[in-house]
């Protein structure tokens, strides 16, 4: 029986497979609110039998989004328009839904990747980011600002109530961004903080703040809603975060009622030197579940079937998330279990598609013809 097609709990929550869809920001949203390309790209991958979909990095407000285009969830309209996309989806698939809730920090103001990705002047319509410190992530941008304490408290009440307008949207789950260079990897990173108060200097101070949003945005959510974190493993940069505070962050979740750690890496210098190749973060992943005992998912170039069932069937994760290479092939969990002799959950209007020859992909379904 494959590993990868078996079912796995994140405390009450019921996946089918262990395949996660994972993150992917789409830079389409118009002032933050959701509009037809979100119905069409999300509605397509809810198609696809993946256990779990987890919506783009949503921005809690207006200046935590990378780009302006970036997604929201911090006003009435940014979740009604949220909502009639899932009302839609939700018609046509049963896979469960989480959101990823994130906080842009200092590479906030920018363009979308295929405008160059620069930082956005405020004179050209941008706004000034902030972060832990005055400090830029590129040498030649403008420094963002600092955040004060009442700004920390802003970002906390951000995050606490996008958590509450996405439990009343339904969201089954959802993962606190602490990765890829946003706010709250940027508090992590001694790179980016150099807070000489009780929010930098230490491993302790450094966590500080994000552990503070991950209690925060756990208490005002039913004990049944998993809240899970995602992470950078390593910075890539000598001097900078590494697997070792990952674990010791990893731990400090769990003792908080953490449900899941997603393990990525990178994001937050220019300087980073990433060794890229197929599966080259899940040695992060493996060290991190095997250290801390949290459900576990790991990403980054897992491209094939009998890549990901290994990662699983030798115990290196608990679940695989996969980005562009779903995008690129919206099937791959059809496609996987085809190859494993797995069945996964299509849609019936698609089930006259299975290739003869394949054993009951789709389960024992029976298609009449006229």
């Amino acid at each position: 029986m494959s590993q990868l097609f078996s079912p796995y709990p994140i405390g009450s929550l019921q996946l089918k497979n262990r395949i996660v869809i994972a993150p992917m920001c789409q830079y389409s949203a118009e002032n933050g609110e959701a509009n037809d390309w979100h119905l069409i790209h999300i509605g397509q991958l809810m198609l696809s039998g993946a256990g779990l979909l987890v919506i783009e990095a949503t921005a809690v407000e207006a200046e935590g989004r990378i780009t302006p285009g970036d997604l929201g969830l911090w006003s009435d309209a940014t979740e009604f328009a949220l909502k009639k996309v899932l009302s839609a989806v939700r018609k046509h698939s049963t896979m469960p839904i989480a959101i990823q809730l994130a906080h842009a920090g200092r590479k906030g103001s920018s363009h979308a990747p295929w405008d160059g990705g620069q930082l956005i002047p405020q004179q050209a319509g941008g706004w000034h980011p902030f972060a832990p410190s005055a400090i830029p992530h590129a040498a030649d941008e403008t420094p963002p600002l600092a955040l004060d304490p009442s700004g920390l408290q802003r970002v906390l009440r951000a995050f606490v109530s996008a958590a509450q307008r996405a439990h009343r949207l339904g969201i089954d789950a959802i993962e606190v961004h602490a990765a890829h260079g946003y706010l709250l990897h940027e508090f992590l990173s001694p790179l980016s903080n150099a807070r000489t108060d009780e929010y930098g200097g230490t491993l302790e101070n450094r966590m500080r703040f994000p552990l503070a949003v991950f209690e925060a945005v756990r208490a005002v959510v039913p004990v049944q809603v998993p809240v899970g974190v995602r992470i950078s493993g390593t910075d890539w940069v000598d001097g900078g975060w590494d697997i070792e505070q990952s674990v010791a962050f990893g731990l400090a979740l769990r003792q908080r009622g953490c449900s899941f750690i997603h393990v990525s890496s990178g994001g937050v210098s220019p300087l980073q030197k990433i060794p890229v190749g197929p599966g080259y973060q899940v040695s992060l992943a493996e060290r991190v579940r095997r250290e801390t005992g949290l459900p576990t998912i790991a990403v980054g170039l897992i491209t094939e079937p009998d890549q990901a069932e290994a990662i699983i069937a030798e115990g290196k994760a608990d679940m695989v998330a996969l980005a562009r290479g779903i995008l690129f092939d919206p099937r791959w969990p059809w496609h996987a279990a085809a190859k494993l002799g797995a069945q996964v959950e299509a849609p019936r209007q698609y089930w006259r598609s299975q290739p003869q020859g394949l054993n009951k992909l789709f389960g024992d379904v029976r298609i009449g013809q006229r």
